[in-house]
């Protein structure tokens, strides 16, 4: 079956990833639009050896194409989200807009595919970045031996808050090399050469809103009786979030057959050596559709604890990918023809 795609936001990191990971995925598109605000109009993105110009958003005509893929942020999606469904197309969004919706789907394809049966104002959420590699991570787990409660710290990548923190990272690591003195701007303080335990805004409970959709997300997606606590934390890498995760779990689970069960997991692939370099850091992960799982160990300090590192490539995984792989799913499971 052959699709119409619409991309929203393609001119942006994730919109450019939405494309590059369709065509090589050999996506069934008969033909995608690349839509951008009206400053980019006429601008031209890739799509394997094509290039697109991008078309106005605010005059395109949705009805012409079966799904639409926003990559735009909540504010675009909350205006365009609803008009591009009304007229018929099927909305995948990436922002954090729709997600908590009780009548929205927020779905990640190696956990909840089945939730895409569930469509009801022909708009499916693409959950958090962090979220997403730590449900993968967490399902199979869950399946085997129920968890109860899960501690993760998030060591995220500044291309998570879009291009301008990138541009930020790099301009401060070279300022500093020449002495400038680095101006934050982006970022709430420096972030060349530092951390930052804070990202989105705070809220009354002392817990960011990042935090927050980690553990609501996770009840969403995986099961609303997990007990999950996150510290979300910002680190000077360009691509890829690292999260140390402890799980605790109701019924007893060796770090080998939890090893065992990982390795033959939709979507995971196990590096765990225990000898130096034995695991996958954020830099080897880009590029790669996969949530790599290493340093997974017994926490003998809770009884049926787990402990492990998890990275994924957060514009692919946390992001473009899972967007389109909902897409296929769209596709896959007939929901096109239902919609129509």
């Amino acid at each position: 079956m052959e699709v119409k795609v619409a991309v929203v936001g393609a001119t942006g990191n994730v919109g450019q990833e939405v494309l590059a990971i369709m065509e090589e995925r050999l996506f069934p598109a008969s033909e995608v639009f690349a839509l951008a605000s009206r400053k980019s109009i006429g601008r031209e993105v890739s799509y394997g050896d094509k290039k697109l110009k991008c078309r106005d958003m605010e005059t395109f005509d949705f009805s012409t194409v079966d799904i639409a893929l926003f990559a735009a942020g909540g504010s675009v999606a909350k205006e365009w989200g609803p008009k591009a469904a009304k007229a018929g197309a099927i909305v995948i969004d990436n922002s954090s807009h729709f997600r908590m919706d009780p009548d929205v789907p927020l779905i990640v394809p190696e956990v909840n595919a089945d939730a895409v049966t569930e469509i009801k104002k022909n708009i499916i959420a693409n959950p958090n970045c962090s979220t997403a590699q730590l449900v993968v991570a967490l399902k199979p787990l869950h399946d085997a031996a129920t968890i109860k409660r899960v501690v993760v710290s998030t060591y995220q990548s500044t291309s998570g808050a879009g291009k301008d923190a990138m541009d930020e990272l790099f301009n401060q690591t070279k300022g500093i090399f020449v002495n400038d003195t680095p101006s934050a701007e982006k970022f709430t303080k420096q972030i060349a050469f530092n951390v930052i335990p804070h990202i989105d805004v705070f809220m009354e409970d002392g817990f960011t809103k990042e935090e927050w959709k980690m553990t609501s997300e996770t009840k969403k997606i995986l099961d609303k009786s997990i007990k999950l606590t996150a510290t979300c934390v910002r680190v000077p890498t360009f691509v890829g979030h690292g999260e140390a995760v402890n799980v605790e779990l109701e019924n007893p689970l060796s770090d080998d057959e939890a090893r065992e069960i990982l390795r033959e997991s939709p979507g995971i692939l196990v590096v765990d050596k225990r000898e130096d370099g034995g695991y996958v850091t954020p830099v080897e992960c880009v590029g790669d559709f996969a949530t790599f799982i290493s340093r997974l160990r017994v926490d003998p300090t809770v009884e049926n604890g787990l402990a492990f590192w998890c990275v994924s490539d957060n514009l692919r995984k946390g992001a473009a990918l899972n967007a389109v792989q909902i897409a296929e799913l769209v596709i896959n499971r007939g929901v096109l023809k239902n919609a129509a």
